[in-house]
């Protein structure tokens, strides 16, 4: 196909520089201006429009549950190593109870009872019911107790706790605590012990640390933002210095902190790291200053369009475009060099094969000869590369869609940036000097002699020689590495994404570069081998509807409670639960159960709808907390689940939907499983497959684009799908060194695999249409004579694009972020690997369909 756009178009921006520069200015601060004036919105990867329904169970009980939701924390305290806590510690742990309530900061975020839980306070109240005792003793008067020898429980304030505990006798309170632990004689309905650690056969062993529960109000159904109970979190660990030798709080807003401070700490330690290493090899690969400065002002353009373009659009800043800049300023990078290297090349030989009208001073010159053959390799990169990626905007979530449309608009813009504005500036700039008596002249990069040149030559050799040879090795290898990737791990866990303590020669570094020490990762660690199966209630639950008061729905609790505790998960709260609670509490309604009991397993097997309204006289807080009645009928029932909070998600949403499953198989009411984590699974696994599939997609339009393009440019269409099997190849390999290094392949990272298709791409083109235009000369060049032209000549520029951008990018992998961490390996090997294959397997295959055109042109 032959077409005077490309000449037309680069005569303008070579003779028109100044227009051309001026153009794209005004353009810019168009664009750019969405990022003050348009609308910029916060967002996460979990906000996707997609409904299911766990996402319907979720609204119902928060519009039908949502008083009693709340936010839950661990305290960790480590004050010694008695076997149990003696009473110094016990009224120490009571008093940090009494000043945290009692904070102004802190206060306000807290539920209005019970809002600080541990084995201190179960002491406490046992002491002021031993004090109304011996008061009701001395009158005479009948005081009730629990049933049996179990420790009776006051309802009193922690301020009568703490003196409650301080009238005690060191004897008393020794027999007290010792008693409140005991399984035969702890308070009814509770288990002090939960509070102390477990060890490892699963014994209790009070010695060392105990636990404290903190309660704070939900976000969702309280006047209180998440950002006021982060900061509750924060001010409580910043007071418990002050109060024990050794202690930590374990929570969403100290570990969201800490992942925020450790993303600081690495972007403080890694920028002038990256700087500097981005300076060296752009330096050794443009070795210009002059170069250099005009490909990162160009990087800043394309960076100030994506800004403005995503205010413009209202696109939210998720998590999941994480990958756009990057790609943009890889390929941005890339384009670059290509532009500045085929000017090189252009002011190396005379002028020949220009348009017509084609004249003006050298540097204008050398840049139309340099734009004329590199456009159309530009321009079909990147405009198969963004349709690729647009082909995504009909996916059914909206961070997909938005993804696309930031992606694929951004590589235009990055187009436009770098065959129009950067070359024009280069044309001034060397307008400008060469009128000073400034010759400039630099040769283009692996074209000169030397250790790159005789690099880039072996690599041309192999590629003619050994075609065959060549292709079944990155056959071997891609399909090795999609084998290795069938077992990659894809599961999402919150604990992947916090920072383990620095090495020890980062800690060692200067006060402004040196990490923080980070110290979640290893509390999370201890809290779970010291304290089991301690976990966050309100975690997950199960929304149950229908015939709620059937006895068979009692009975299925009753079973998954039982299995649920085997599989490392347990019910927290349930109609069951609490009719037994409240059977062991109260004589009335212990007989009236017993009326309605007929197989005496202590669940009523008839008209269970009446003791529901009796637990709603008893105690209607804790019958709120899992059961829900409107209308004077009893609609659902929750049952609210404890997790390990080492868990994937994957693995929590599965857990709970079989525990849903069997209370559906067993009662006539419709289960669902739901909560947080579990709607998290559902979301993740949904942006995985979506990703996965829009991926596949983007191959195929970018196959059949490339096939349409080569096709009507040379009367190749094969050629477009040849140029994806690099691409293919380097996925592959990807993915197989991702599962060997333990990088899970979740939706965080699939979207970072998108820089092996946008950069593979854009290499395998460079590669392809150089090698076509070479064999398409009048005269012809022999294959070996053209495979040495791309390689030294283009191979040089996409060796330079590749180390700078791997470079810039991995060095993220010294970040002591773990999601910067994996962004810099992923990042750094996708570059590498897209250009091995592009320099290496992309000429093998071009020899051998050059071989097959051959044969096939003898035999016709």
């Amino acid at each position: 196909m032959r077409s005077n756009l490309s000449p037309r178009y680069a005569t303008f921006v070579a003779r028109r520089s100044g227009w051309a520069v001026l153009a794209v200015a005004v353009l810019t601060g168009v664009v750019a201006a969405g990022a003050v004036l348009g609308d910029r919105v916060a967002g996460d990867i979990g906000e996707v429009s997609m409904r299911s329904p766990a996402h319907e169970a979720r609204d119902v009980i928060e519009a039908t549950y949502a008083s009693t939701q709340h936010i839950d924390s661990y305290i960790i305290v480590r004050d010694g190593a008695e076997r149990l806590p003696g009473m110094a510690a016990v009224l120490r742990g009571l008093r940090f109870q009494a000043a945290i309530t009692s904070h102004p900061e802190i206060a306000p975020t807290l539920v209005a009872t019970d809002a600080v839980k541990g084995l201190e306070n179960f002491v406490g109240r046992a002491a002021c019911a031993m004090e109304a005792e011996k008061v009701a003793d001395e009158s005479g008067a009948s005081l009730p107790r629990q049933e049996g020898t179990r420790v009776a429980q006051a309802d009193c304030d922690l301020h009568a706790q703490i003196s409650a505990v301080e009238r005690l006798a060191e004897a008393e309170f020794r027999a007290l605590i010792a008693a409140v632990v005991d399984p035969a004689t702890a308070p009814a309905g509770s288990n002090p012990r939960r509070f102390l650690p477990v060890g490892a056969e699963g014994e209790d062993v009070p010695r060392g640390p105990r636990a404290m529960l903190l309660s704070q109000r939900n976000p969702n159904s309280a006047p209180v933002s998440m950002e006021e109970v982060r900061r509750a979190q924060l001010r409580i660990d910043a007071m418990l210095s002050d109060w024990f030798d050794g202690a930590f709080i374990h929570g969403e807003g100290v570990a969201k902190a800490e992942s925020t401070r450790a993303v600081a700490d690495s972007f403080r330690l890694i920028t002038p790291i990256a700087l500097v290493l981005l300076a060296v090899v752009l330096t050794l690969t443009l070795r210009d200053p002059w170069d250099i400065a005009l490909t990162l002002l160009g990087v800043v353009v394309v960076v100030l369009w994506l800004q403005g373009l995503q205010g413009w659009l209202a696109i939210p800043s998720t998590s999941i475009l994480i990958a756009v800049p990057f790609l943009l300023v890889g390929l941005g990078v890339d384009y670059a060099l290509h532009v500045l290297m085929r000017y090189r090349e252009a002011g190396e030989t005379p002028a020949e094969g220009l348009a017509d009208g084609i004249q003006g001073p050298a540097p204008r010159d050398a840049m139309t000869r340099g734009l004329l053959p590199v456009l159309p390799a530009l321009g079909i990169a990147a405009v198969s590369t963004a349709i690729g990626f647009l082909a995504n905007i009909f996916s059914p979530l909206e961070s997909i869609r938005d993804f696309a449309l930031i992606s694929g608009l951004g590589i235009l813009a990055t187009l436009l940036v770098f065959t129009s504005f950067v070359p024009a500036l280069k044309v001034l700039l060397e307008t400008f000097l060469q009128k000073r008596g400034r010759t400039r002249r630099r040769h283009a990069l692996g074209r000169a002699p030397g250790l790159l040149n005789r690099l880039l030559l072996a690599a041309a050799y192999a590629g003619v020689r050994w075609p065959w040879r060549v292709s079944f090795l990155a056959l071997v290898l891609a399909v090795a590495g999609f084998v290795a990737a069938l077992g990659i791990d894809t599961s999402f866990k919150r604990t992947d994404f916090q920072p383990s303590k620095a090495p020890s020669w980062l800690r060692s570094l200067p006060a402004p570069l040196a990490p923080a020490d980070y110290s979640v990762k290893d509390n999370f660690a201890y809290l779970l081998d010291h304290f089991g199966l301690i976990a966050r209630p309100m975690e997950a639950e199960i929304l149950l509807r229908g015939d709620v008061t059937s006895p068979e729905m009692l009975q299925a609790i009753e079973a998954v409670s039982l299995r649920a505790t085997r599989n490392g998960t347990f019910v927290t709260a349930s109609p069951a639960g609490l009719i037994r609670m409240a059977a062991r509490s109260d004589a009335d309604f212990a007989a009236a159960l017993a009326e309605r009991d007929d197989d005496g397993d202590g669940l009523p097997d008839r008209d269970v709808a009446t003791l529901y309204d009796q637990l709603f006289t008893l105690s209607p807080d804790r019958a709120a907390e899992v059961l829900y009645r409107g209308e004077g009928v009893y609609q659902s029932a929750r049952l609210p689940i404890g997790l390990l909070l080492n868990a994937s998600v994957q693995d929590i949403a599965t857990d709970i939907s079989a525990l849903a499953s069997i209370i559906e198989e067993r009662a006539p009411v419709r289960a669902v499983a739901t909560g947080r984590p579990v709607l998290s699974a559902k979301v993740q696994s949904a942006l995985f497959a979506t990703l996965v599939e829009g991926f596949a997609i983007t191959l195929i339009v970018i196959a059949a684009l490339l096939a349409v393009l080569y096709g009507m440019r040379w009367h190749a269409p094969g050629v477009g799908p040849l140029l994806l099997l690099p691409v293919v190849v380097a996925l592959a390999c990807l993915l197989g060194l991702m599962r060997l290094l333990g990088i899970p392949f979740n939706s965080e990272t699939v979207v970072i695999t998108s820089l092996a298709i946008g950069i593979g791409v854009d290499y395998s083109v460079h590669i392809g249409e150089r090698f076509l235009s070479a064999r398409a000369r009048v005269g012809g060049v022999s294959l070996h004579d053209a495979m040495q032209e791309v390689l030294t000549g283009t191979g040089g520029a996409l060796l330079g694009s590749a180390v700078t951008t791997a470079c810039g990018f991995g060095v993220l992998a010294l970040a002591t972020s773990p999601p910067l961490q994996r962004f810099g390996l992923v990042t750094g090997m996708s570059i590498l690997l897209a250009l091995l294959a592009s320099v290496v397997l992309l000429p093998s295959l071009l020899v051998l369909r050059e071989r097959w055109l051959s044969v096939r042109a003898q035999v016709q």
